[in-house]
């Protein structure tokens, strides 16, 4: 039996953000809470939000001092704004971060516990206040998963938080949001995308639905990311990428993530590495260390991507496939840990603990050939030399 959670209201495509108002008045919701970033608030978006809901008759109050890699203490403060008011609902506005931040606090809205009380494997089903995910990136795919990030300061800690309150009762995936974004954030969140997509085809608990999706998803992002990237105005393009992102989270919200991402996590946490970027600089050599277990759907990702040709063997197609990465790595500029300036003798001395962080996650053991501690350590150094 597969069990699916999905987003029950939905608007997708250009323009979507004016339906707005009438996603809430078809969930029954009336005392919106914005949770978004300082970029947002002051680059008018967050004003355009706020016209449309006071244009429609709706009263709104914002936090507007979400951080990157969104930590226990922001989320403290934005949980004490919101209890300031009277709300019934939470509105994440922005990348990843705002929505991560505004599904934990509607979360603890409810339930008198903390972040690290509700990390994996602890799962949460019994919701808090309904979240409305508005993402201004295509990327991260949180509008339509289970999960959020959050960092616990103290241990330099990305606590993976799962469970279906995480899951958004709405969400607005309007690409026009994403027509500003700048190169760099558009190479490195729809490579997050892309991870989402070929992780959920290759997860132990990827099912038909989810490879539906996944194949889908990596095909759409494969072919527009670049042209997005070089052309940011190019409505197809954006629009492309953002679906494929939407397509991605809804994969791997099901069939979750595995190494790549057991192993990104750390290194946000703790060298300030955007998410997105991290796993870009691990999925080429994880990959390649991957195949083994799972050669044909690595191969039917590469025929599917048009690394590969229709009749290449699964071996050929998936060298081509880890070929094919290091390619577009270079092509979208993705630096290596080193080029981007980590401190290798930093680097070093946490591979321990980052590989027993990886680890904790669970993801790692979603991956089709599952490592031990050793495997990752070797893996880190592997990426470090690449």
């Amino acid at each position: 039996m597969t069990a699916l959670v999905l987003p029950p209201f939905v608007r997708l495509g250009g323009g979507a953000l004016n339906e707005l108002p009438d996603a809430l008045q078809q969930a029954g919701l009336k005392a919106p809470f914005i949770i978004t970033d300082p970029f947002m608030a002051s680059g008018g978006v967050l004003e355009r939000v706020r016209g449309i809901l006071e244009q429609a008759g709706y009263t709104m109050r914002a936090f507007t001092e979400t951080v990157p890699d969104p930590t226990v203490a922001c989320v403290n403060a934005a949980l004490a704004a919101l209890r300031d008011g009277q709300h019934d609902c939470v509105i994440g506005l922005g990348g990843g971060s705002p929505i991560d931040t505004a599904k934990m606090v509607a979360v603890l809205a409810r339930h008198d516990t903390t972040p690290s009380g509700l990390k994996v494997p602890h799962i949460q089903n019994t919701p808090g206040l309904p979240v409305i995910a508005i993402p201004t990136t295509a990327g991260t795919g949180s509008e339509a998963t289970r999960v959020t990030v959050i960092t616990d300061e103290v241990s330099d800690e990305k606590m993976l938080c799962m469970g279906p309150a995480y899951q958004p009762h709405i969400a607005i995936v309007d690409y026009e949001l994403t027509l500003t974004m700048p190169r760099r954030l558009t190479a490195d969140t729809g490579t997050d995308a892309l991870t989402h997509a070929l992780e959920a085809w290759v997860s132990k608990k990827a099912s038909p639905f989810t490879d539906a999706l996944a194949l889908t998803a990596m095909q759409r992002i494969w072919k527009w990311l670049p042209v997005a990237c070089e052309e940011p105005g190019n409505r197809e393009a954006r629009a492309a990428v953002m679906q494929g992102a939407f397509e991605a989270g809804m994969a791997f919200s099901n069939a979750s993530v595995a190494l790549v991402h057991g192993m990104s996590r750390p290194i946000g946490a703790h060298f300030h590495v955007p998410h997105g970027l991290s796993n870009a600089m691990l999925l080429p050599e994880i990959t390649a260390w991957s195949l083994s277990g799972a050669p044909e759907r690595y191969a039917m990702a590469a025929r599917v991507m048009g690394i590969a040709e229709a009749g290449a063997s699964d071996a050929a197609a998936g060298e081509a496939l880890v070929e094919g990465l290091r390619r577009r790595n270079r092509e979208i500029g993705v630096p290596t840990p080193k080029e981007h300036g980590l401190d290798v003798a930093r680097w070093d001395n946490l591979l321990p603990l980052m590989a027993e962080q990886a680890l904790a996650s669970g993801s790692p053991a979603n991956n089709p050939r599952v490592p031990t501690a050793q495997d990752i350590v070797a893996l880190y150094h592997r990426v470090w030399a690449a």
